[in-house]
């Protein structure tokens, strides 16, 4: 959603209806996340995607249809054993797509919601995906809750479980009673939590520090540079990062603590114990997701042992990567920055950071444990699928 806001909100102020294409469930390797978007406008613009390339031409086509009809759809995508021409995907996974008209009748809640996303602040859009006179039926939640699934009890449930969710980042299909109830699959409503962008701070104005800001950025961070030395900590050196703070690391860090938490990335590339103890005493005892610092193997010897003598423990010292990224074979800032990105990627999702031709079994992940058999949002068996297979 965030990657379109800024079209679809110049979409929605003129007045026109277009449709709004999103992922919201995926099984096997799907290409996409839960969340994925594209939209499509009523003289056929396109902007974001929902599979990389795979049934975009189809959606296109039913987006059409949403766009003529003013009635949400849910579509499913997987891979036809039987017809090599039918829409599906190659990789063999599978999604469910919503696609639904959105224009100021349809969807009077959208200006709340672009408004919030736009500005940095958390929001939650839950929409019912169950075939039936409920589907496409939203409530928006945030500073206020605007809009109704159609219960009072299922707006209480749906709430709850929505803060969590946008205090987690996380996006995805919650099963429920007709009046809320737990426990209960009469009612799938999709979840889409607008958390604010993740957060990585880097640490130390050094030429390795600007390659990271920059890959930060293109990985969607909010990326915060700072060091104590403001002949090096100038926005001309750091001109893709959203912040550019002069401070000594510690005490910076000191103010923003109530700003870190699991999805936050900590960068500490200043690798001079003067800066970096004092700042890696303080991040180890945050909640940061991603703890990095830069050195030699000589330096990180010395930065335990000072870190030991100022009272970390041997379990928050275990939360530290240092040296800093994958072994990539790195050697310019650039490469070194990939290599950390790379780091904290395979951090943020427990994967393996081998080579992808050296392992075995699904690329994306498994169906998680002890899941229940697989249903379309309209309740029909995964294995039922029109025209396609869930093979």
């Amino acid at each position: 959603m965030r990657d379109v806001l800024g079209t679809v909100r110049e979409w929605y102020a003129s007045g026109e209806r277009f449709a709004l294409a999103t992922v919201i469930d995926t099984f096997r390797s799907a290409p996409r996340q839960p969340g994925a978007t594209m939209a499509v406008s009523a003289d056929g613009v396109v902007v974001g995607s929902v599979s990389g390339g795979c049934v975009e031409g189809d959606v296109y086509a039913v987006a059409q249809e949403v766009i003529r009809s003013g009635v949400a759809v849910v579509r499913r995508y997987g891979i036809s054993d039987d017809d090599v021409f039918a829409v599906g995907l190659t990789c063999g996974g599978v999604l469910d797509v919503l696609v639904e008209p959105v224009d100021r009748a349809s969807f009077a809640e959208f200006g709340a919601v672009a408004e919030a996303a736009g500005s940095g602040r958390p929001v939650a859009v839950a929409t019912v995906v169950t075939a039936g006179e409920r589907l496409g039926r939203r409530l928006v939640i945030g500073q206020s809750n605007v809009g109704s699934l159609g219960d009072p009890g299922l707006d209480s449930a749906v709430v709850d479980d929505a803060l969590g969710m946008l205090g987690s980042g996380s996006t995805g299909i919650r099963s429920y009673g007709v009046h809320g109830e737990c426990e209960r699959t009469d009612l799938a409503v999709f979840v889409q939590a607008l958390a604010p962008p993740q957060r990585m701070v880097v640490f130390g104005a050094i030429d390795f520090a600007a390659a990271v800001a920059r890959v930060g950025k293109f990985l969607g961070y909010h990326v915060t540079v700072c060091d104590a030395r403001g002949v090096f900590a100038t926005r001309a050196r750091f001109p893709e990062a959203d912040e550019v703070v002069v401070d000594w690391p510690h005490r910076y860090l000191a103010r923003v603590l109530d700003t870190i938490d699991n999805r936050t990335a900590l960068c500490v590339l200043t690798h001079d114990p003067k800066f970096d103890v004092p700042l890696l005493e303080l991040a180890l005892r945050t909640d940061a997701g991603y703890i990095g610092a830069m050195g030699s193997r000589r330096a990180h010897e010395d930065r335990v042992v000072r870190l030991r003598a100022a009272g970390v423990t041997e379990a928050e010292l275990a939360r530290m990567s240092s040296p800093t990224g994958l072994d990539l074979g790195a050697r310019t800032p650039e490469e070194t920055a990939i290599s950390i990105a790379a780091e904290i990627i395979a951090s943020r999702s427990a994967a393996s950071a081998r080579p992808l031709s050296t392992t075995t079994g699904r690329i994306h992940g498994a169906t998680r444990p002890g899941a229940a058999p697989r249903t379309t949002p309209s309740g029909m068996p995964a294995a039922a699928l029109s025209g396609t297979s869930a093979r």
